[in-house]
């Protein structure tokens, strides 16, 4: 029998804050954490894609923000 296991793979950090895509059958999930993967990370944005080409958009424009803000602190 298949279990089905979610496939999570981050995709940028920016100081202490990382993106991350989880994937599955049904689309895909794009969840921004506080903590770089630490076990208690706190989850700052949760956003379901039914593309992973709409998610890669938007971890791309988020990136850009966040990496704009860790800029002038």
């Amino acid at each position: 029998m298949a279990i089905n296991r979610d496939e999570e793979r981050v995709l940028w950090s920016a100081g202490d804050v990382e993106c991350v895509m989880i994937s599955c059958c049904s689309g895909a999930e794009l969840q921004v954490r506080r903590g770089n993967g630490a076990a208690d990370a706190d989850i700052v944005l949760r956003e379901l894609y039914p593309t992973k080409s709409d998610l890669y958009e938007r971890a791309r424009d988020l990136r850009a923000e966040f990496e704009g803000s860790t800029e002038g602190a």
